[in-house]
């Protein structure tokens, strides 16, 4: 199972967004406090659009508490990362994946990465920006890993229960063929 986790976010339309991101890959979400807001926020629910019934989550009071309470295998992202997050095979892991995110403002605090260098891995940039949009590069992260497992349990074509996958087939136009 793959596994989202934000080091106390601040910002709750990344927290909406990538709430959104765990509904559609079907991954549970790890949110470790203190967070920059509260979780009936307004501005929370409005990213998370009409998805937040469905969102799968947990609440922890530090990392050393999540951290008891899930075994599995993480990863680090973090800008400080020495080797980029697809140079890893995820398919060769046979326990849960465990995608850790830091906070908006310094990331996950640097005793914590130190502990865990070699689970450490960075999104590839210029130097021109320290880092990348929080709910931008869970969504990159995660379906790289789903990518190397082949998607499992995702749908590869629109879902009859939404339009379906003959759903542009009504506005082909025979004269622009």
């Amino acid at each position: 199972m793959l596994h989202i986790v934000l080091f106390e976010p601040e910002i709750p339309q990344n927290t909406g967004n990538i709430m959104r991101t765990c509904v559609a890959i079907g991954a549970q979400l790890h949110l470790i406090e203190p967070m920059g807001f509260k979780l009936d926020e307004k501005r929370l629910k409005r990213s998370a659009l009409d998805y937040y019934e469905h969102i799968a989550y947990k609440v922890y009071k530090n990392y050393v508490e999540f951290e008891k309470a899930n075994k599995g295998r993480y990863f680090f992202l973090t800008r400080y990362g020495k080797k980029s997050y697809t140079e890893f095979d995820y398919k060769a892991i046979d326990q849960d994946i465990y995608l850790i995110f830091g906070k908006e403002s310094t990331g996950v605090e640097k005793h914590i990465l130190a502990n865990h260098l070699d689970s450490c891995y960075r999104i590839p940039t210029t130097d021109k920006v320290r880092s990348l949009n929080l709910s931008n590069c869970v969504a990159l992260v995660s379906y790289e890993v789903l990518r190397q497992l082949d998607f499992p349990d995702l749908i590869k074509t629109e879902p009859e229960t939404h339009k379906g996958k003959d759903f542009l087939d009504q506005f082909i136009n025979e004269d622009d063929i």
